[in-house]
């Protein structure tokens, strides 16, 4: 038995990362059902995912156009307002201009009188149809006189309400109501009833602007008609396109939705066409990745379930055709009892295994911890010794630390050389060892027997799959290179093999030496 020596290379001598055949890392089934634990849930509204996009895309849109629709009216309201002032200002500014110089055009004279003065004013002014300009006197007979442009003298009641309100008022502009609609109002008092020697409200003279706003303000109110039909026509028009592009984004999660309502345990073959990098594209692909996963996890099921029944149910016929054909001989008996006891007992090797299996398909299936190489070597070299009489020999032991579950790292190397064992005859030579190289811990088992084809390299670590020429003994049900596999996958690791045919073969377990890595 060769041991460890000090400052020797610590190379892999019989497992390379170059030699033999790899076994990969397989997902674990059990992730399926993590899954469904993952965090996070998933609801919603009854209303279709394309109604809601399209719905709240013109809601947002409604209550923009709706502010901006608002904002524009009030905007040509107080555009209105500023601009009527504005022309009532001017006018009255104008008639104060003309007062102030009382100078007859046409004689050069003074102005004596204020109806004169407001009559020459007015017959120089030219309005619109908003706009009106009077002149108002109030004489001692009781009548009121308007002079307008170069209209005619008109005569109005004392009593017309429309210039007595305007007149009485002790404001200077204001707004009335007219037969014509509103009209603001702007006035110059020209001869105060008080300044006349009357009673107030029996005389006096006043300079009168008016400006109807109604024609203003129709076309204003037209404008954000206008507008308004405009946003609805462009709510519709953002309607139709977002019901469109919604039903391109979801088209994909439809595709989804019905393909996982065609899944049946029978038929998983179903897959979504992939198209793009973006996020349904990638929505699509963890899809597609999670049903080739979950058709994996079925057929698994599905051959596990029919190679155990077949291994459970080899036993129980030999176990039944004994019993009944038991006779009385009490050596028969003792003999059937035999090999009653054995197959029972192989069929409990069987359940365990099958157990194992299943728990390592669990997340606390491996308990790692930084454990001695040399330490576990030595002991698994110790362990080993009791399988069986052959001549076995430590060829080398790794130096270091590494991060790894003991117990299950001694559980797969035990069944490596009991799968050595099954191959060799008494007194044969199984060699085993360790390495820590480059950050990568090996343990191997090297036997003298029939050696592995090429061919069944892959299969003899699935579940009830033997060698060629593999006796049925130990375990018997072809399940112990499986579970090799599996804690080597818990352990983020690999099996190899490196066989000859005639010559032997080497069966190993490759692990990363430290947490939260992958091997290369």
């Amino acid at each position: 038995m060769a041991d460890s020596k000090a400052g020797a290379p610590t190379r892999p001598l019989p497992l390379h990362p170059d030699a033999g055949a790899a076994i990969g890392n397989t997902q674990p089934i059990g992730r399926l059902a993590r899954l469904a634990s993952a965090p996070g849930k998933v609801g919603g509204s009854r209303i279709p995912a394309r109604v809601q996009i399209m719905g709240w895309l013109v809601l947002v849109m409604a209550a923009g156009l709706a502010t901006v629709v608002l904002l524009v009216r009030q905007f040509l309201f107080t555009e209105i307002e500023e601009r009527v002032n504005r022309a009532l200002e001017q006018d009255a500014e104008e008639f104060r201009s003309f007062a102030a110089s009382g100078h007859n055009p046409s004689t050069g004279g003074l102005v004596g009188e204020p109806g004169e003065l407001m009559d020459l004013h007015l017959r120089g002014q030219h309005t619109d149809t908003a706009e009106t300009l009077l002149g108002v006197v109030r004489d001692p007979s009781g009548l009121d006189v308007l002079r307008q442009g170069n209209e005619a003298v008109r005569r109005i009641p004392l009593g017309d309400p429309l210039l007595n309100s305007i007149v009485n008022d002790p404001r200077h502009t204001g707004t009335a109501q007219t037969a014509r609609g509103q009209m603001r109002w702007i006035k110059v008092t020209v001869l105060p009833a008080e300044r006349a020697g009357q009673r107030a409200g029996d005389g006096g003279a006043w300079f009168i602007a008016g400006y109807f706003l109604e024609p203003a303000q129709s076309s204003a109110e037209s404008t954000v008609r206008t507008l308004l039909l405009v946003s609805g026509l462009g709510l519709l028009l953002a309607a139709g396109v977002s019901w469109l592009v919604a039903g391109q984004i979801l088209a994909p999660v439809r595709t989804v939705r019905q393909t996982a309502a065609a899944l049946t345990e029978h038929d998983l073959t179903h897959r979504i066409p992939v198209q793009g990098r973006d996020d349904i594209a990638a929505l699509a692909r963890q899809f597609n990745a999670m049903l080739d996963r979950l058709e994996g996890a079925f057929r698994t099921r599905q051959q596990f379930l029919d190679d155990a029944g077949h291994e459970l149910r080899t036993p129980i016929t030999i176990v039944r055709g004994h019993l009944e054909l038991m006779g009385d001989d009490p050596a028969e008996r003792a003999e059937v009892v035999r090999l009653c006891t054995d197959e029972l007992d192989r069929m409990g090797r069987i359940v365990e295994d099958l157990l194992l299996l299943a728990k390592a398909e669990q997340p606390d299936f491996v308990a790692p911890a930084w454990t001695s190489v040399p330490e576990l070597t030595s002991d698994i070299d110790a362990k080993v010794r009791a399988v069986a009489d052959r001549r076995w020999t430590l060829e080398r032991i790794g130096e270091g630390e590494a991060w790894l579950d003991a117990q299950r790292i001694t559980q797969a190397v035990v069944q490596l050389a009991q799968n050595a064992v099954q191959h060799t005859a008494a007194g044969d030579e199984i060699r085993l060892g360790s390495t820590l190289y480059h950050g990568v811990v090996s343990f191997w088992v090297t036997d003298s027997g029939p050696g592995v084809q090429q061919e069944e390299v892959e299969r003899i670590f699935q579940r009830f799959a033997r060698g060629a020429g593999s006796p049925r003994e130990g375990s018997a049900a072809g399940l112990g290179l499986a579970i090799v596999k599996a804690i080597a996958d818990a352990h983020h690791g690999r099996v190899r093999v490196l066989s000859e045919p005639g010559n032997g073969a080497t069966f190993g377990v490759e692990i990363p030496a430290q947490p939260d890595t992958e091997l290369g």
